[in-house]
């Protein structure tokens, strides 16, 4: 019993898809696991946040809680009237009362605790009663910035970045750097939440592969060829730019992309692209726009994943790969549920990887068996 105990609780994934074993079920299950990655690998990656519109103009603000029920960060966005945007710590450096209760417009910051004011760059400007003061204001006074980035209609920020933006984002603007992503066009009745009843890296591990959609997702398979279905994994100087691509070729007649002649792909019938950002974010481009998943761990059994839909060319919605999101994300959600229940089992250890259909998933089972090992090491 000892031995099968050490072989359950080994996070380590052979290099080699051909010998490797997939993480261990343990590993869904160890509160201690879920707590080193909440502390150690998500305030170190880029994560989406909001709408770039809700910072649109001069002067306005929007609070928000950076991965709420997980990370709970208090942050926000502003516009300052220079025209830049910031991320700035929402947590007043007097006693810790939230400045910004609201979106809304400013002309400044000002907690309404005890009348603290910051200037919209976040500086320290005013603080009554505080005249005989030693050594005040000093650079513990103004409001803590946060790395933020744009990426078209998508706002993204990071607590502690191991990794630049724009090296986590450089292989989808190899692909994507040609399109209209300025044009599109958020679309409230078609974004929704999903509460899913499993761990957060199990729905990871059910996108990352297309090895399951002739078995669960009929219809999704009648559109796709699922013989030319491919993935492609990246990885930077961290694991806070490691990412995977899926692509899926469309069946004969169904929706295409219309891919630029010096496109990576041209010539091909791309129906749509999966890309995966480690380790909770996905953005699914079709011909009529672009799919955000954002998977936000609640506890080690429980997940919300926040559907954002971003539409570039009505005319393409409800065809091809990019139609019946709804029912697509039900049957993922059905699936994965029972696989927490499988990974629960006490006779359940380890499985074995697909090596021509579940490369993303052995990518990423690889990407947490580093960061598990060395929170703070580069990946390989």
């Amino acid at each position: 019993m000892a031995g099968a105990e050490a072989r359950e609780g080994d996070l380590s994934v052979d290099a080699d898809i051909r010998r490797a074993s997939t993480l261990p079920g343990s590993f869904y299950r160890d509160p201690e696991t879920f707590e080193s990655l909440r502390r150690e690998v998500f305030p170190r990656t880029w994560q989406w946040v909001a709408d770039a519109d809700q910072i649109k103009t001069p002067g306005q603000v929007y609070p928000f809680r950076l991965l709420p029920g997980f990370l709970d960060e208090p942050l926000v966005l502003v516009r300052d009237e220079a025209d830049e945007v910031r991320c700035l710590s929402n947590v007043c450096t007097h006693r810790a009362a939230l400045v910004v209760e609201a979106p809304g417009r400013l002309r400044h910051l000002r907690c309404r605790y005890h009348g603290r004011r910051f200037g919209l760059d976040g500086r320290f400007q005013h603080m009554p009663e505080c005249e005989a003061a030693e050594d005040f204001p000093s650079e513990s006074d103004h409001l803590p910035r946060v790395a933020s980035a744009r990426w078209g209609p998508l706002q993204f920020v990071s607590l502690e970045p191991a990794a630049p933006f724009d090296e986590l984002m450089a292989d989808l603007e190899r692909r994507f750097g040609w399109w209209e992503r300025d044009h599109l066009t958020f679309d409230a009745g078609r974004s929704r939440d999903y509460l899913v009843q499993a761990h957060w890296a199990l729905y990871c591990d059910n996108y990352l592969e297309g090895f399951h959609i002739p078995f669960v997702h009929q219809g999704l398979d009648l559109v796709l060829d699922y013989g030319s279905y491919r993935t492609e994994s990246f990885v930077g100087s961290s694991f806070a730019a490691a990412g995977c691509l899926q692509i899926g070729v469309a069946a004969s007649g169904e929706e295409a992309f219309e891919l630029p002649p010096d496109h990576p792909d041209s010539g091909e019938r791309i129906a749509a692209y999966y890309y995966w950002l480690f380790p909770n974010t996905m953005l699914n481009f079709y011909p009529w726009g672009l799919s955000l998943n954002v998977v936000q761990p609640l506890g080690p059994e429980r997940t919300k994943v926040a559907f954002r839909t971003y539409v570039l060319d009505p005319s393409k919605l409800d065809r091809g790969a990019g139609a019946g999101l709804d029912r697509v994300e039900r049957e993922d959600e059905e699936v994965v549920e029972s696989v927490q229940l499988g990974v629960s089992s006490r006779l359940y250890r380890r499985g074995r990887f697909s090596p021509t259909r579940e490369s993303g998933v052995h990518h990423f089972h690889r990407l947490l068996d580093q960061v598990c090992r060395s929170p703070g090491g580069a990946a390989s």
